[in-house]
Formats: C-alpha cells, structure tokens, sequence
C-alpha cells in the first residue's frame, strides 16, 4: 500500500484550513442571530451591525480564537514534513473533488494563499506543458509530435480537463485524431473572476505560439460552459494588449456557454435579497455570498472586470454555438427557463432582447439539440458531428486577413 506524499499533506493542510475558517464563519453567523435577538428588532428592516458584549461576546470570541489557533499549530506541525514526503500524483478522483472546490470557493483559496487552489496550465496528454521548453516537453512524450494546427479546450464551472472524457468519448481527441489537430487543454481556476481567467489565458496562449515548436497555421478554442466566456475574455484582453496570437485564432465554437448568463445563479442573487429584508434572516446570506467570484459572474455572463460592459464577439473570427434543451421538441418554456437544465437556449446562442447585447452569431453556424442536458453535450454523438462539420470547412482564410489588417 502506497505512503503519504507530499500531495496528500497539501490537501491535508488545504482542507484543515477550510474547516478552520468555516468554523470562525458559522460562529459569525451565530453570534450576529444571537445578537439580532437580543435586541428584538422589527420583523422587517435592517439589522443592527455590531457584536455581542460581556461573557457572550468573550465566548464567541474566544470560539473563533481557539480554531484560528488549532489551524496554525497543525499547519505548523506538518510544514517540516512536506521536504521528506516523496512527490504524488493526483487521480481523477481527486482532481474532480479539488476542481469542484475551487469552482465554489476558488477566488477565497486564492486570497488565502490555500494550497488547495489550483493554477493555470495547458496540458496535453494529461501532463502540463512547460510553455518556456515546448520543444523538450514534446520530445520526451513519446510518438507526440507538435502539429501546426492547436485545438484548445476549456473546460467549464467546477470542472478539469479530465471531464472532457465522458462515456469514454473526448471532443478533443475525436476530432484531432479525424482533422490533424494537436489537442491542448486548458486547466483553470473556475472560482476566479472571469476576466481575471481570460487576461491570462490570454498571455499564455500568446507565450504558447510564439514558442510553439513550428509555425501555427490555424488556432481553434473549444469552450464548454463557463469555458466559452473565459475565451471570450482572452479575446477581448488579447486584443487590448496586441497580442500577436490573435491573427492565427480562426474559429471560436461555443458549447453550452451562458453568454447572458444562467438564472440559477440569479435565483441566488434574489435569494440573498430576500433574507436580507428581514433581521433575523440576514445573517444566512453570508452563507450565499460565500459562492465564488466566478459563479456570481454567470449571474450575467460577465467577461470583463466591469459585470455591465457589453463585449462583442472578436472581429475576424467565425464563431459557432452549440444549445441543447431537455425537451424533445421546441417550446417556449422549455427554451427559455429549462435550457439544457442549466443555461436556457437563447443564452447559449447568445441571443437577448436589447440588440446591442445580441451576439453576431449567424443562424447557419447554430445548432441546438433536444433531449440532453448541459454535460451530455460532452459526449452525445450529434453534438461531435456537429463540431467535426464546423472544423471540417477550412475557410478561415478571410478571418485571419481580417485580423492582419
């Protein structure tokens, strides 16, 4: 039976971490309701900011004192012990557990310095490249080689790039294997900001081609979900650093993506407004406000830092959305508030009804699918033919002399 490595003292000391501030938070919340009842405000009207006072104060304090004290003699005790574990690999269990957690609570991982929070990387065949090294990193994988056509997917809400494997099937591998891409695969932080994702996806996809080992005749992004919106992101900041991979991005194809947004996470938003219209309620929306930066950027589809700037799609490049909905045939309730169960149809092909906020996606490049949900769109077998015609038509041509200009 395999020993602990350094990996599972990392996700040790990340998950102790989270317990201890989640115990300080739920004292919060407690002592704030104890307060509001000692005062016995109005059943409706604002709460009273401040603390408990006296003994009941000194406990609550003394509560969040003690964890915040355990958390530092165990992050302390395990510190000298990381240099002699030997090196661990994660599994796909853990990746997807770690992912999920990010996806919900990233941005706080972040800010905390948690070493459960996880960086930016491309990967290919699941081993992250060295973007400063391609030729070696290439070299040493066996029959790999580094063709001039780059296929990038990006993965979605609380996902990894392992998910892009469902049912044994992967958009990406499928379609390399059928069009001569070399497929890359984008693992991100999904509780961050969108625009925070998307400015530096876009300084690594321009450190990628200009140290790719030949030169990129074409340039694909594949996003799924939240995946869509972080390529929409890197586009828009690309093009107001003058990035040079810009002229090579021929096609943006958009799976799912919720372009104005998902009403799950406006369900939240107005859920928290509710609880605060009375005091003794309020306190439970510091549990809401605990979802990340990144899933209350999908209240609106928000790309850029300012959540209200209306971003169109980047000029010169031929863009493509993929909708499903649940139902097995077209109707107005099952289009516009069931979706594909998560993103409603008219989001997912960027339609909205204030004009200036529509996407210029042509109908001939649409395609919706009945009868599956938000993740079969991962692996249905129409949705990859779908995607395999797209990429079949090579008349980029124009996009890319569009964007040289």
């Amino acid at each position: 039976m395999p020993g602990p490595t350094r990996t599972h003292l990392s996700d040790f000391r990340g998950a102790a971490r989270m317990v201890v501030d989640a115990t300080t938070g739920i004292a919060g919340i407690v002592e704030q309701m104890h307060r509001t009842i000692q005062v016995l405000p109005l059943p409706v009207g604002r709460a009273e900011p401040g603390a408990t006072r006296g003994i009941t104060g000194f406990v609550y304090r003394s509560v969040r004192g003690s964890a915040r004290l355990v958390g530092q003699g165990i992050d302390l005790g395990l510190a000298p012990l990381v240099a002699l574990l030997p090196e661990g690999e994660s599994t796909p269990v853990r990746d997807a557990f770690v992912s999920a957690v990010n996806g919900v609570w990233g941005d706080y991982l972040v800010r905390t310095g948690n070493p459960l929070a996880i960086g930016m990387d491309l990967r290919h065949r699941d081993r992250p490249l060295d973007l400063d090294d391609l030729p070696n990193t290439f070299g040493s994988d066996g029959d790999s080689k580094p063709g001039g056509r780059l296929l990038v997917m990006v993965h979605g809400l609380c996902l990894n790039e392992r998910h892009w494997t469902r049912e044994g099937h992967d958009h990406g591998v499928a379609l390399a294997d059928a069009l001569d891409y070399t497929p890359l695969y984008l693992r991100y932080n999904t509780g961050q900001h969108i625009g925070h994702n998307g400015r530096d996806f876009a300084r690594m996809l321009e450190t990628l081609v200009a140290n790719w080992p030949r030169p990129v005749e074409e340039l694909v992004i594949l996003g799924h979900s939240m995946g869509g919106l972080v390529a929409r992101s890197a586009c828009h900041y690309g093009r107001e650093a003058g990035h040079g991979w810009l002229r090579h991005l021929g096609k943006l194809i958009f799976i799912g993506t919720p372009h104005h947004g998902s009403p799950l996470e406006r369900g939240g938003h107005r859920l928290d407004y509710v609880l605060e219209v009375s005091p003794y309620s309020a306190p439970f929306t510091r549990i809401g406000r605990m979802r990340s930066a990144g899933i209350t950027d999908l209240r609106h589809g928000s790309i850029t830092t300012d959540v209200h700037e209306i971003v169109p799609l980047p000029a010169g490049v031929k863009c493509y959305a993929a909708a499903a909905t649940l139902a097995s045939r077209r109707s107005v309730l099952a289009e516009r508030l069931v979706g594909d169960g998560l993103v409603p149809l008219d989001s997912a092909l960027g339609r909205h009804a204030k004009r200036e906020r529509t996407l210029a996606i042509p109908r001939d490049r649409q395609w919706v699918g009945h009868g599956m949900g938000h993740l079969e769109l991962l692996s249905r077998a129409e949705v990859y033919s779908q995607l395999h015609e797209w990429l079949q038509d090579r008349g980029q041509e124009s996009g890319r002399a569009a964007l040289r200009s």
